[in-house]
């Protein structure tokens, strides 16, 4: 973190042409600094050079603002999804989505694994 607690992300060897996992989980601590850091990771991961981008989230940040439930409501569910691609995400793999719809929100692939 630099000194105003921006998130500074440096990856240590060449992941260039390379397939990179990020597991990030935002289910403890700040939910909003979990998802920037994530952001962060993907984007330098793709600005390195990496061949394929796979964000493992297993506790899917906003998951409950999947659609407008009043007027003027955000779906923050898909904002989150379109961060995540234009960060430089190639796959989503999730666990136990609130909503199955929001694997609609990606246009790269989303697989939805499930616990039992």
């Amino acid at each position: 973190n630099f000194s105003n607690q921006e998130t500074s992300v440096t990856i240590g060897e060449s992941i260039r042409d390379e397939d990179v996992y990020i597991l990030q989980s935002t289910a403890t601590g700040d939910v909003n600094e979990g998802l920037m850091e994530m952001l962060i990771m993907i984007h330098a991961c793709r600005t390195a050079s990496a061949r394929r981008i796979t964000a493992v989230i297993p506790c899917y940040p906003y998951a409950r603002q999947d659609k407008k439930d009043r007027s003027r409501a955000p779906i923050s569910a898909r904002l989150i999804a379109n961060m995540l691609q234009t960060a430089g995400a190639n796959h989503i793999i999730t666990m136990d989505l609130h909503a199955s719809q929001i694997q609609g929100f990606f246009s790269v692939p989303c697989d939805n694994l499930y616990a039992e």
